[in-house]
């Protein structure tokens, strides 16, 4: 993957091969043309850079080639989508990310989580950052320190340590929000399949339902647990054993006569498609789906 480099020589817009500022229509879209053009020698995307359409210093800050000098000036472009295209630019550097990241603007910020090219030194500006969803955004990082992930587990809000539950791989991580008096984070461990047996035997005692019914949903579990979640108090939990993918056979079997119509019916009909099993989602990256507008990345709603 290309790096920045620093160009040497001179940045006037003369013999550059650049057009003069103030063109537009056919110039505008000459200038686009050459800002996406592979071929297109680095001193003249450092001219264009400056160029006075937001569409062209856009395509120059999406290019992973493009020079040090170019994306300089466009991580600070009064543009929002230039700024963006730079944070999500896999050859950003950590001084461009690390400015990004503390940007006005939520969907600049939330684009550098996405970033490959984002480092330690730029976690650690996100977990410090008041921004709930960037921080939303690290606890599902893959890479995230432990250190970090451990600042998380104490996280001000629940729906960052609910996403480090759902997400995280460290065991102690997984240890310490076993303990968390907010159902939301073992609702959220319920879902990660990292968990061991005794720590899924736990949260099957858990006094939520909605954390058993997260269990059974997502996880397999022993025949002790599935025994014993078989004469659940909560309905809820019961529907959930009746209707997993993840639960055997002899199991369903057994609620057939449930004392619920509805979970006795359930478990007697055929058994659900893979398709409509919950799964742990992919960590969100900060994307837009096309015609998002506001919430959170990808314009939905958790």
């Amino acid at each position: 993957m290309a790096k920045q480099q620093d160009v040497g020589g001179p940045t006037r817009r003369s013999g550059s091969g650049a057009p003069a500022d103030g063109a537009d229509g056919d110039g505008a879209e000459a200038r686009l043309a050459l800002a996406q053009d592979p071929e297109t020698p680095q001193l003249t995307l450092i001219d264009l850079a400056s160029d006075p359409s937001p569409l062209v210093r856009r395509a120059v800050a999406s290019r992973t080639d493009a020079p040090a000098q170019a994306l300089r000036p466009l991580a600070r472009d009064h543009d929002r989508q230039v700024r963006e295209a730079v944070a999500r630019n896999p050859s950003a550097s950590v001084g461009n990310l690390v400015r990004l990241v503390k940007d006005a603007d939520r969907w600049v910020r939330w684009a550098v989580a996405g970033n490959p090219a984002c480092d330690e030194s730029v976690r650690r500006v996100m977990a410090q950052a008041h921004d709930k969803e960037l921080r939303g955004l690290l606890a599902e990082s893959r890479e995230l320190e432990p250190e970090l992930a451990a600042r998380l587990v104490d996280d001000v809000s629940p729906e960052v340590r609910e996403r480090l539950a759902t997400h995280t791989h460290d065991p102690e991580v997984i240890t310490a929000l076993l303990a968390d008096r907010t159902a939301r984070v073992r609702k959220g461990l319920a879902r990660n399949p990292r968990t061991t047996t005794a720590q899924r035997a736990a949260l099957a005692r858990d006094p939520v339902a909605d954390v058993r019914v997260a269990l059974v949903l997502a996880v397999e579990l022993t025949e002790a647990d599935l025994r014993r979640l078989v004469d659940d108090r909560s309905v809820q939990v019961r529907m959930a054993m009746a209707t997993s993918e993840l639960v055997p056979p002899h199991i369903r079997q057994a609620l057939g006569d449930d004392p619920d119509e509805l979970v006795a019916a359930a478990a007697r009909s055929p058994r659900p498609g893979r398709g409509s099993s919950p799964v742990v989602q992919p960590p969100r990256v900060g994307h837009r789906a096309v015609g998002a507008g506001r919430g959170r990345p990808g314009g939905g709603r958790r």
